[in-house]
């Protein structure tokens, strides 16, 4: 009989793992087509997210998208043209070199995808006809299409964790706003009837490596690895 380890009973949705559905009520992304100028309505926090999220008004409704760094509500900002100004939503083609810019799409009109967390921004390297390659925070380059959109500037929340946390309740209220259990107890620290690797034995950890064929409750560690051990 399969153990109930961590895995399923998240699986199981209880309490301890629901998340709040009223704190992924705003869908982030641009519209599919976009016009004109639009006005910055309000800015706001969310559970869910951790940058700030502006929502911004244009001629056929309203959509979301983090906050760049420095907005303020009333602001006007447009969805075309050359104008390199903070806020502005651009495609990459249009867009120059040196520029920072987040929530990029990765392919035209999907939304964005891309560069949304707090104090964060990506750079436009090199521009050519048939694609845009663009320096990401993790110092990697990554080629994008021309007609993908992206916004102008840095997203707001640069500091988020500078300051320190200090008391562990506050960690846990972080956490379970995106249904995330904290503090996470070590495997081999729990008692034998809850997980595989229960008690230890004196901390003498079992095999971490699952066997192809074990039961859900026994496929924890590591699920068919290429390599084990310590790289050297």
């Amino acid at each position: 009989m399969a153990k109930r380890i961590i895995t399923q009973a998240r699986g199981k949705g209880s309490s301890t793992y629901r998340v709040k559905k009223k704190a992924f009520i705003y869908k982030i992304g641009y519209p599919s087509t976009l016009s004109g100028t639009g006005v910055v309505e309000r800015l706001f926090s969310s559970a869910a997210h951790f940058a700030p999220l502006a929502k911004i008004r244009y001629s056929d409704g309203f959509f979301y998208i983090p906050a760049f760094k420095n907005m303020a509500e009333g602001e006007k900002i447009s969805f075309e043209g050359n104008e390199i100004k903070d806020g502005n939503v651009l495609r990459l083609k249009n867009i120059p070199i040196k520029t920072n810019i987040y929530n990029i799409e990765s392919k035209p009109k999907d939304g964005g995808k891309f560069i949304r967390t707090a104090g964060i921004s990506a750079e436009i390297v090199r521009v050519t006809p048939k694609e845009v390659v663009v320096l990401m925070p993790s110092k990697k380059e990554k080629k994008f299409h021309p007609e993908c959109r992206a916004t102008i500037g840095v997203v707001a929340g640069t500091g988020r964790l500078d300051k320190p946390i200090v008391k562990a309740g506050k960690h846990f209220y972080i956490k379970k706003a995106k249904s995330k259990l904290w503090p996470r107890t070590s495997a081999v620290k729990v008692n034998a009837i809850d997980h595989p690797f229960g008690s230890g034995r004196g901390k003498r950890i079992k095999s971490k490596v699952a066997k192809r064929n074990a039961p859900p409750g026994r496929r924890v560690g590591l699920l068919r690895p290429k390599r084990t051990g310590k790289r050297k």
